[in-house]
């Protein structure tokens, strides 16, 4: 007997991981379940992780439910020492073929945090509420590496310019 929900969960998780390896996070891997100090879903790279949410509940999920995601990603990056991470979750319509194009959600801070911005913008959004940014997980991934995480994608080489 199989557990449907856990096969789309398992089914999301390896997806985002295809979708990271060829944009500069070549190491990434799924993580075991380890039950209330759970770290995540997927290990992007050392310190960056990533909790993954699939099937019809990722798809149609509301404002409230990702508000709820993200606390139990916050949770669990703790759990982590994680310096980095996202929620991630499956777009109607968009394949695991195309995961890269899935939604990923972060906080408004830890972009801030990420990409070093002006120390007076940091405070100033964190003083705030921290607002969850969405964008699609193509976006997260050079988000990172701008960040220092992962590594760079080398273009791939144009067979008239080598012939």
């Amino acid at each position: 007997m199989t557990n449907r929900p856990k096969n789309i969960g398992t089914a999301a998780e390896t997806a985002v991981v295809r979708a990271a390896r060829p944009l500069g996070f070549p190491w990434a891997e799924r993580l075991a379940l380890a039950g209330a100090q759970d770290i995540g879903d997927v290990r992007l790279a050392p310190y960056v992780h990533l909790e993954v949410k699939g099937g019809h509940a990722a798809e149609t999920a509301s404002d409230a439910q990702i508000e709820a995601w993200m606390l139990e990603l916050e949770a669990e990056l703790d759990h982590a020492d994680a310096l980095a991470g996202a929620l991630i979750t499956k777009r109607k319509g968009v394949s695991a073929a195309n995961a890269h194009r899935w939604w990923a959600y972060v906080r408004a801070s830890w972009l801030a945090t990420w990409r070093a911005y002006p120390a007076d913008l940091t405070a100033t959004m964190q003083a705030g509420p921290d607002h969850t940014i969405r964008m699609t997980l193509d976006s997260l991934l050079a988000q990172l590496r701008a960040a220092g995480y992962g590594d760079p994608i080398t273009p791939a080489l144009d067979e008239e310019a080598t012939a």
